[in-house]
Protein backbone atom coordinates (compact mmCIF):
# COMPACT_ATOMS: atom_id res chain seq x y z
CA UNK A 1 0.00 0.00 0.00
CA UNK A 2 2.82 2.41 0.86
CA UNK A 3 4.51 1.79 -2.51
CA UNK A 4 1.22 2.30 -4.36
CA UNK A 5 0.56 5.56 -2.50
CA UNK A 6 4.05 6.83 -3.35
CA UNK A 7 3.53 6.01 -7.03
CA UNK A 8 0.22 7.91 -7.00
CA UNK A 9 1.99 10.87 -5.38
CA UNK A 10 4.66 10.74 -8.08
CA UNK A 11 1.96 10.61 -10.77
CA UNK A 12 0.26 13.73 -9.40
CA UNK A 13 3.53 15.66 -9.18
CA UNK A 14 4.54 14.45 -12.66
CA UNK A 15 1.28 15.62 -14.26
CA UNK A 16 1.66 19.04 -12.63
CA UNK A 17 5.26 19.24 -13.86
CA UNK A 18 4.15 18.23 -17.36
CA UNK A 19 1.53 20.97 -17.52
CA UNK A 20 3.99 23.57 -16.23
CA UNK A 21 6.62 22.45 -18.76
CA UNK A 22 4.17 22.72 -21.64
CA UNK A 23 3.16 26.20 -20.51
CA UNK A 24 6.78 27.30 -20.33
CA UNK A 25 7.50 25.91 -23.80
CA UNK A 26 4.54 27.84 -25.23
CA UNK A 27 5.92 31.03 -23.70
CA UNK A 28 9.40 30.32 -25.01
CA UNK A 29 8.10 29.86 -28.54
CA UNK A 30 5.92 32.97 -28.73
CA UNK A 31 8.60 35.18 -27.18
CA UNK A 32 11.14 33.82 -29.65
CA UNK A 33 8.75 34.73 -32.46
CA UNK A 34 8.38 38.21 -30.94
CA UNK A 35 12.16 38.74 -30.77
CA UNK A 36 12.65 37.73 -34.39
CA UNK A 37 9.71 39.82 -35.60
CA UNK A 38 10.92 42.92 -33.75
CA UNK A 39 14.65 42.68 -34.43
CA UNK A 40 14.95 40.42 -37.50
CA UNK A 41 18.21 39.24 -35.92
CA UNK A 42 19.13 35.56 -35.46
CA UNK A 43 21.91 36.74 -33.13
CA UNK A 44 19.40 38.41 -30.79
CA UNK A 45 17.38 35.20 -30.80
CA UNK A 46 20.49 33.15 -30.02
CA UNK A 47 21.38 35.48 -27.14
CA UNK A 48 17.96 34.89 -25.59
CA UNK A 49 18.63 31.14 -25.88
CA UNK A 50 22.02 31.52 -24.21
CA UNK A 51 20.51 33.59 -21.40
CA UNK A 52 18.13 30.69 -20.88
CA UNK A 53 21.00 28.22 -20.67
CA UNK A 54 24.06 29.66 -18.93
CA UNK A 55 22.44 30.42 -15.52
CA UNK A 56 21.34 26.81 -15.25
CA UNK A 57 24.90 25.60 -15.82
CA UNK A 58 26.43 27.99 -13.30
CA UNK A 59 23.84 27.47 -10.58
CA UNK A 60 23.73 23.66 -10.61
CA UNK A 61 25.93 23.06 -7.52
CA UNK A 62 24.04 25.74 -5.54
CA UNK A 63 20.74 24.10 -6.52
CA UNK A 64 22.04 20.79 -5.22
CA UNK A 65 22.88 22.32 -1.84
CA UNK A 66 19.40 23.83 -1.50
CA UNK A 67 17.73 20.56 -2.54
CA UNK A 68 19.67 18.57 0.08
CA UNK A 69 19.42 21.13 2.88
CA UNK A 70 15.87 22.51 2.70
CA UNK A 71 12.30 21.27 2.45
CA UNK A 72 11.91 20.18 -1.17
CA UNK A 73 8.22 21.04 -1.41
CA UNK A 74 9.06 24.62 -0.43
CA UNK A 75 11.93 24.69 -2.93
CA UNK A 76 9.54 23.67 -5.72
CA UNK A 77 6.84 26.13 -4.70
CA UNK A 78 9.25 29.05 -4.27
CA UNK A 79 11.03 28.42 -7.58
CA UNK A 80 7.71 27.98 -9.42
CA UNK A 81 6.51 31.30 -8.02
CA UNK A 82 9.79 33.03 -8.87
CA UNK A 83 9.67 31.63 -12.40
CA UNK A 84 6.13 32.96 -12.81
CA UNK A 85 7.10 36.52 -11.87
CA UNK A 86 9.02 37.35 -15.10
CA UNK A 87 6.15 35.94 -17.15
CA UNK A 88 3.67 38.11 -15.25
CA UNK A 89 5.93 41.14 -15.71
CA UNK A 90 6.13 40.53 -19.46
CA UNK A 91 2.31 40.40 -19.67
CA UNK A 92 2.11 43.89 -18.14
CA UNK A 93 4.95 45.15 -20.36
CA UNK A 94 3.15 43.88 -23.46
CA UNK A 95 -0.11 45.49 -22.37
CA UNK A 96 1.73 48.77 -21.86
CA UNK A 97 3.64 48.39 -25.16
CA UNK A 98 6.93 48.72 -23.26
CA UNK A 99 8.48 45.28 -23.81
CA UNK A 100 12.14 45.37 -24.93
CA UNK A 101 14.49 42.56 -25.89
CA UNK A 102 16.66 43.05 -22.81
CA UNK A 103 13.62 42.25 -20.68
CA UNK A 104 13.61 38.81 -22.26
CA UNK A 105 17.31 38.32 -21.53
CA UNK A 106 16.59 38.89 -17.85
CA UNK A 107 13.41 36.82 -17.86
CA UNK A 108 15.15 33.90 -19.59
CA UNK A 109 17.98 33.96 -17.06
CA UNK A 110 15.63 33.94 -14.05
CA UNK A 111 13.47 31.20 -15.54
CA UNK A 112 16.52 29.08 -16.35
CA UNK A 113 17.89 29.40 -12.82
CA UNK A 114 14.53 28.40 -11.35
CA UNK A 115 14.28 25.53 -13.82
CA UNK A 116 17.59 24.12 -12.58
CA UNK A 117 16.33 24.11 -8.99
CA UNK A 118 13.10 22.56 -10.22
CA UNK A 119 14.72 19.76 -12.23
CA UNK A 120 17.30 18.90 -9.54
CA UNK A 121 14.56 18.70 -6.91
CA UNK A 122 12.42 16.36 -8.99
CA UNK A 123 15.40 14.14 -9.80
CA UNK A 124 16.33 13.90 -6.13
CA UNK A 125 12.73 13.14 -5.06
CA UNK A 126 12.05 10.48 -7.68
CA UNK A 127 14.14 7.62 -6.18
CA UNK A 128 12.50 8.30 -2.81
CA UNK A 129 9.00 7.89 -4.25
CA UNK A 130 9.59 5.18 -6.84
CA UNK A 131 11.01 1.67 -6.19
CA UNK A 132 14.43 1.17 -7.74
CA UNK A 133 13.15 -1.29 -10.33
CA UNK A 134 10.79 1.38 -11.70
CA UNK A 135 13.24 4.28 -11.90
CA UNK A 136 13.74 3.85 -15.65
CA UNK A 137 9.99 4.12 -16.18
CA UNK A 138 9.72 7.18 -13.94
CA UNK A 139 12.55 8.98 -15.72
CA UNK A 140 11.01 8.12 -19.08
CA UNK A 141 7.74 9.70 -18.02
CA UNK A 142 9.55 12.81 -16.74
CA UNK A 143 11.10 13.26 -20.19
CA UNK A 144 7.70 13.37 -21.88
CA UNK A 145 7.83 17.03 -20.86
CA UNK A 146 10.75 17.58 -23.24
CA UNK A 147 8.90 15.80 -26.04
CA UNK A 148 5.86 18.01 -25.65
CA UNK A 149 8.11 21.08 -25.69
CA UNK A 150 9.51 20.14 -29.10
CA UNK A 151 5.99 19.78 -30.49
CA UNK A 152 4.71 22.90 -28.66
CA UNK A 153 5.12 25.29 -31.64
CA UNK A 154 2.11 23.66 -33.31
CA UNK A 155 -0.16 24.45 -30.34
CA UNK A 156 1.59 27.77 -29.68
CA UNK A 157 1.00 28.94 -33.22
CA UNK A 158 -2.72 28.23 -32.91
CA UNK A 159 -2.95 29.98 -29.55
CA UNK A 160 -0.93 32.93 -30.83
CA UNK A 161 -3.51 33.54 -33.54
CA UNK A 162 -6.45 33.00 -31.18
CA UNK A 163 -5.43 34.90 -28.02
CA UNK A 164 -2.23 36.77 -28.89
CA UNK A 165 1.13 36.80 -27.13
CA UNK A 166 -0.26 38.03 -23.80
CA UNK A 167 -2.95 35.35 -23.87
CA UNK A 168 -0.37 32.59 -24.31
CA UNK A 169 1.56 33.96 -21.34
CA UNK A 170 -1.62 33.88 -19.24
CA UNK A 171 -2.00 30.19 -20.15
CA UNK A 172 1.56 29.66 -18.92
CA UNK A 173 0.72 31.41 -15.63
CA UNK A 174 -2.30 29.14 -15.23
CA UNK A 175 -0.08 26.06 -15.56
CA UNK A 176 2.24 27.49 -12.87
CA UNK A 177 -0.79 27.88 -10.60
CA UNK A 178 -1.86 24.27 -11.19
CA UNK A 179 1.64 23.03 -10.38
CA UNK A 180 1.83 25.01 -7.13
CA UNK A 181 -1.67 23.94 -6.08
CA UNK A 182 -0.80 20.30 -6.69
CA UNK A 183 2.34 20.57 -4.56
CA UNK A 184 0.30 22.14 -1.76
CA UNK A 185 -2.33 19.38 -1.85
CA UNK A 186 -0.23 16.25 -2.33
CA UNK A 187 1.00 14.78 0.95
CA UNK A 188 4.66 13.79 0.63
CA UNK A 189 6.58 11.72 3.22
CA UNK A 190 9.06 13.59 5.41
CA UNK A 191 11.96 11.49 4.08
CA UNK A 192 11.14 12.65 0.55
CA UNK A 193 11.01 16.30 1.52
CA UNK A 194 14.28 16.30 3.45
CA UNK A 195 16.52 13.21 3.59
CA UNK A 196 18.14 12.04 6.80
CA UNK A 197 21.79 12.91 7.27
CA UNK A 198 21.58 16.55 6.15
CA UNK A 199 20.46 18.15 9.39
CA UNK A 200 23.88 19.55 10.31
CA UNK A 201 24.79 23.18 9.87
CA UNK A 202 25.47 23.89 6.18
CA UNK A 203 28.94 24.95 5.12
CA UNK A 204 28.70 26.60 1.70
CA UNK A 205 32.34 26.09 0.76
CA UNK A 206 32.25 22.40 1.69
CA UNK A 207 28.82 21.77 0.20
CA UNK A 208 29.81 23.30 -3.14
CA UNK A 209 32.53 20.70 -3.68
CA UNK A 210 30.70 17.68 -2.21
CA UNK A 211 29.28 16.71 -5.59
CA UNK A 212 32.61 17.04 -7.42
CA UNK A 213 34.51 15.12 -4.74
CA UNK A 214 31.88 12.38 -4.74
CA UNK A 215 32.12 11.95 -8.51
CA UNK A 216 35.92 12.15 -8.58
CA UNK A 217 36.15 9.33 -6.02
CA UNK A 218 33.87 7.26 -8.25
CA UNK A 219 35.46 7.57 -11.71
CA UNK A 220 32.82 5.29 -13.22
CA UNK A 221 30.09 7.79 -12.37
CA UNK A 222 32.25 10.71 -13.47
CA UNK A 223 32.80 8.93 -16.76
CA UNK A 224 29.03 8.54 -17.15
CA UNK A 225 28.59 12.28 -16.55
CA UNK A 226 31.18 13.06 -19.23
CA UNK A 227 29.35 10.73 -21.62
CA UNK A 228 26.24 12.81 -20.96
CA UNK A 229 28.29 15.96 -21.63
CA UNK A 230 29.32 14.59 -25.01
CA UNK A 231 25.79 13.46 -25.79
CA UNK A 232 24.41 16.89 -24.92
CA UNK A 233 27.01 18.51 -27.20
CA UNK A 234 25.91 16.28 -30.08
CA UNK A 235 22.24 16.94 -29.41
CA UNK A 236 22.77 20.72 -29.13
CA UNK A 237 24.73 20.78 -32.39
CA UNK A 238 21.95 18.91 -34.17
CA UNK A 239 19.30 21.07 -32.52
CA UNK A 240 20.81 24.35 -33.66
CA UNK A 241 21.45 23.15 -37.25
CA UNK A 242 18.53 20.95 -38.23
CA UNK A 243 16.07 23.80 -38.77
CA UNK A 244 18.43 25.75 -41.09
CA UNK A 245 19.14 22.46 -42.88
CA UNK A 246 15.42 21.90 -43.55
CA UNK A 247 14.85 25.52 -44.57
CA UNK A 248 17.66 25.20 -47.13
CA UNK A 249 15.43 22.94 -49.24
CA UNK A 250 11.87 23.28 -47.84
CA UNK A 251 9.31 25.87 -46.75
CA UNK A 252 8.44 26.98 -43.22
CA UNK A 253 5.24 24.91 -43.38
CA UNK A 254 7.28 21.78 -44.07
CA UNK A 255 9.59 22.73 -41.19
CA UNK A 256 6.60 22.79 -38.83
CA UNK A 257 5.49 19.33 -39.96
CA UNK A 258 8.99 17.90 -39.55
CA UNK A 259 9.33 19.43 -36.08
CA UNK A 260 6.07 17.75 -35.14
CA UNK A 261 7.44 14.45 -36.49
CA UNK A 262 10.58 14.86 -34.38
CA UNK A 263 8.51 15.66 -31.30
CA UNK A 264 6.38 12.56 -31.97
CA UNK A 265 9.53 10.43 -32.10
CA UNK A 266 10.71 11.80 -28.79
CA UNK A 267 7.26 11.32 -27.27
CA UNK A 268 7.26 7.67 -28.37
CA UNK A 269 10.72 7.16 -26.86
CA UNK A 270 9.58 8.70 -23.57
CA UNK A 271 6.42 6.61 -23.58
CA UNK A 272 8.44 3.46 -24.27
CA UNK A 273 10.70 4.22 -21.30
CA UNK A 274 7.61 4.88 -19.17
CA UNK A 275 6.14 1.47 -20.02
CA UNK A 276 9.31 -0.61 -20.42
CA UNK A 277 11.74 1.01 -18.01
CA UNK A 278 14.74 0.52 -20.29
CA UNK A 279 17.12 -2.40 -20.75
CA UNK A 280 18.38 -4.42 -17.80
CA UNK A 281 21.93 -3.33 -18.63
CA UNK A 282 21.33 0.40 -18.75
CA UNK A 283 24.84 1.50 -19.72
CA UNK A 284 24.97 -1.07 -22.50
CA UNK A 285 21.53 0.11 -23.63
CA UNK A 286 22.80 3.69 -23.72
CA UNK A 287 25.65 2.63 -26.03
CA UNK A 288 23.29 0.81 -28.41
CA UNK A 289 20.83 3.70 -28.57
CA UNK A 290 23.63 6.25 -29.10
CA UNK A 291 24.91 4.17 -32.01
CA UNK A 292 21.39 4.08 -33.46
CA UNK A 293 21.15 7.85 -32.96
CA UNK A 294 24.41 8.26 -34.88
CA UNK A 295 22.92 6.35 -37.81
CA UNK A 296 19.80 8.54 -37.69
CA UNK A 297 21.94 11.71 -37.70
CA UNK A 298 23.89 10.39 -40.67
CA UNK A 299 20.62 9.88 -42.59
CA UNK A 300 19.88 13.61 -42.20
CA UNK A 301 22.86 14.37 -44.41
CA UNK A 302 22.40 12.08 -47.42
CA UNK A 303 20.08 14.20 -49.53
CA UNK A 304 17.72 17.20 -49.17
CA UNK A 305 14.53 15.15 -48.78
CA UNK A 306 11.75 16.17 -46.37
CA UNK A 307 10.60 12.55 -46.06
CA UNK A 308 14.10 11.26 -45.27
CA UNK A 309 14.82 14.02 -42.76
CA UNK A 310 11.39 13.58 -41.13
CA UNK A 311 11.96 9.87 -40.57
CA UNK A 312 15.57 10.43 -39.44
CA UNK A 313 14.58 13.22 -37.01
CA UNK A 314 11.89 11.04 -35.43
CA UNK A 315 14.37 8.16 -35.09
CA UNK A 316 17.11 10.37 -33.61
CA UNK A 317 14.82 12.02 -31.07
CA UNK A 318 13.34 8.63 -30.17
CA UNK A 319 16.74 7.66 -28.74
CA UNK A 320 17.11 10.78 -26.57
CA UNK A 321 14.72 9.90 -23.70
CA UNK A 322 15.97 6.32 -23.59
CA UNK A 323 19.61 7.41 -23.28
CA UNK A 324 18.76 10.16 -20.78
CA UNK A 325 16.38 7.99 -18.77
CA UNK A 326 18.91 5.17 -18.46
CA UNK A 327 21.70 7.54 -17.38
CA UNK A 328 19.48 9.25 -14.81
CA UNK A 329 18.30 5.92 -13.37
CA UNK A 330 21.91 4.76 -12.94
CA UNK A 331 22.84 7.97 -11.12
CA UNK A 332 19.79 7.79 -8.85
CA UNK A 333 20.52 4.15 -8.04
CA UNK A 334 24.21 4.58 -7.24
CA UNK A 335 24.21 7.86 -5.27
CA UNK A 336 23.34 7.93 -1.55
CA UNK A 337 20.18 9.82 -0.70
CA UNK A 338 21.70 12.39 1.63
CA UNK A 339 24.05 13.75 -1.07
CA UNK A 340 21.83 13.08 -4.07
CA UNK A 341 20.86 16.71 -4.66
CA UNK A 342 24.42 18.03 -4.48
CA UNK A 343 25.81 15.32 -6.75
CA UNK A 344 22.99 15.69 -9.28
CA UNK A 345 23.43 19.49 -9.24
CA UNK A 346 27.12 19.12 -10.04
CA UNK A 347 26.37 16.48 -12.67
CA UNK A 348 23.85 18.84 -14.27
CA UNK A 349 26.43 21.61 -14.56
CA UNK A 350 29.06 19.28 -16.00
CA UNK A 351 26.60 17.55 -18.31
CA UNK A 352 25.28 20.76 -19.87
CA UNK A 353 28.56 22.70 -19.96
CA UNK A 354 29.22 21.78 -23.59
CA UNK A 355 25.79 22.89 -24.83
CA UNK A 356 26.58 26.63 -25.15
CA UNK A 357 29.85 25.68 -26.88
CA UNK A 358 27.80 23.80 -29.47
CA UNK A 359 25.46 26.76 -29.89
CA UNK A 360 28.36 29.15 -30.44
CA UNK A 361 30.42 26.92 -32.76
CA UNK A 362 28.04 24.88 -34.90
CA UNK A 363 26.32 27.60 -36.93
CA UNK A 364 29.44 29.72 -37.67
CA UNK A 365 31.42 26.63 -38.73
CA UNK A 366 28.59 25.51 -41.02
CA UNK A 367 28.13 28.99 -42.49
CA UNK A 368 31.69 30.22 -42.90
CA UNK A 369 33.85 27.08 -43.10
CA UNK A 370 32.10 23.99 -44.40
CA UNK A 371 29.46 25.94 -46.35
CA UNK A 372 31.92 27.44 -48.87
CA UNK A 373 33.87 24.16 -49.03
CA UNK A 374 30.75 22.32 -50.24
CA UNK A 375 29.64 24.82 -52.85
CA UNK A 376 30.32 23.85 -56.48
CA UNK A 377 34.09 23.93 -56.96
CA UNK A 378 34.74 24.05 -53.18
CA UNK A 379 37.50 22.15 -51.45
CA UNK A 380 35.25 19.32 -50.24
CA UNK A 381 32.97 19.17 -53.28
CA UNK A 382 34.99 16.42 -54.93
CA UNK A 383 35.46 14.23 -51.85
CA UNK A 384 32.23 14.54 -49.84
CA UNK A 385 30.03 16.01 -52.56
CA UNK A 386 29.16 12.60 -54.06
CA UNK A 387 27.99 11.45 -50.60
CA UNK A 388 26.01 14.43 -49.28
CA UNK A 389 25.75 16.72 -52.30
CA UNK A 390 26.93 20.26 -52.99
CA UNK A 391 25.20 23.61 -52.86
CA UNK A 392 23.06 25.47 -50.34
CA UNK A 393 22.72 23.75 -46.99
CA UNK A 394 25.32 21.08 -47.69
CA UNK A 395 27.83 22.72 -45.36
CA UNK A 396 25.26 22.24 -42.58
CA UNK A 397 24.86 18.62 -43.66
CA UNK A 398 28.63 18.11 -43.38
CA UNK A 399 28.70 19.40 -39.79
CA UNK A 400 25.83 17.03 -38.98
CA UNK A 401 27.86 14.24 -40.57
CA UNK A 402 30.73 15.04 -38.20
CA UNK A 403 28.19 15.14 -35.38
CA UNK A 404 27.01 11.63 -36.32
CA UNK A 405 30.61 10.34 -36.27
CA UNK A 406 31.14 11.92 -32.85
CA UNK A 407 28.00 10.22 -31.51
CA UNK A 408 29.13 6.85 -32.89
CA UNK A 409 32.52 7.34 -31.22
CA UNK A 410 30.79 8.19 -27.96
CA UNK A 411 28.75 4.99 -28.22
CA UNK A 412 31.94 2.99 -28.74
CA UNK A 413 33.61 4.63 -25.74
CA UNK A 414 30.59 3.82 -23.58
CA UNK A 415 30.46 0.22 -24.76
CA UNK A 416 34.15 -0.64 -24.57
CA UNK A 417 35.58 1.42 -21.68
CA UNK A 418 35.85 -1.14 -18.83
CA UNK A 419 34.86 1.26 -16.04
CA UNK A 420 31.71 2.34 -17.86
CA UNK A 421 30.81 -1.09 -19.19
CA UNK A 422 30.98 -2.64 -15.70
CA UNK A 423 29.64 0.35 -13.75
CA UNK A 424 26.37 -1.31 -12.77
CA UNK A 425 28.09 -4.41 -11.34
CA UNK A 426 31.27 -2.98 -9.81
CA UNK A 427 29.73 0.06 -8.07
CA UNK A 428 27.28 -0.98 -5.32
CA UNK A 429 23.78 0.42 -5.25
CA UNK A 430 23.15 3.14 -2.67
CA UNK A 431 20.07 1.34 -1.30
CA UNK A 432 19.51 -2.42 -1.69
CA UNK A 433 16.37 -3.76 -3.37
CA UNK A 434 14.95 -5.17 -0.18
CA UNK A 435 15.47 -2.08 1.99
CA UNK A 436 12.29 -0.90 3.73
CA UNK A 437 11.02 2.57 2.86
CA UNK A 438 12.26 4.06 6.11
CA UNK A 439 15.63 2.33 6.18
CA UNK A 440 18.58 4.70 6.48
CA UNK A 441 20.72 5.03 3.39
CA UNK A 442 24.35 3.91 3.58
CA UNK A 443 26.72 6.63 4.70
CA UNK A 444 28.74 7.86 1.68
CA UNK A 445 32.50 7.92 1.65
CA UNK A 446 33.88 11.31 2.70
Amino acid sequence: MRARADILRFAAVWIASLLSGVGSSLTGFVLGVWVYQVTGSPTQFALVMLCGLLPGILIGPFAGIVVDRFDRRRVLIVTDCLAALPTLAIVFLIQGDRLAVWHLYLASAITAACGTFHATTYQAMTPLLIPKRHLGRANGLMQITWATQIAAPVLAGTLLVAVGTAGVLVVDLATFAVAVLTLLLVRLPAAVLRPAGTAGAPDLRTDLVVGWRYLRRRPQLLGLVFVQTGFNFVFATAGVLVQPLILSFATADVLGVLMLAGGAGMFCGSLLMGVWGGPKGRVRGMAVLMAAGGVALFLHTLRPSPLLVGVAAAAFLFTLPVVGGCAQAVMQTKIEREVLGRVLGTAHSLGTAATPVAYLLAAPVAEFVTGPLLMPGGGLAGSFGPLIGVGEGRGIAFVLLLDAVLLAALAAITAFTPGLRRLETTLPDAVPDDAPDDAPAPVPAP
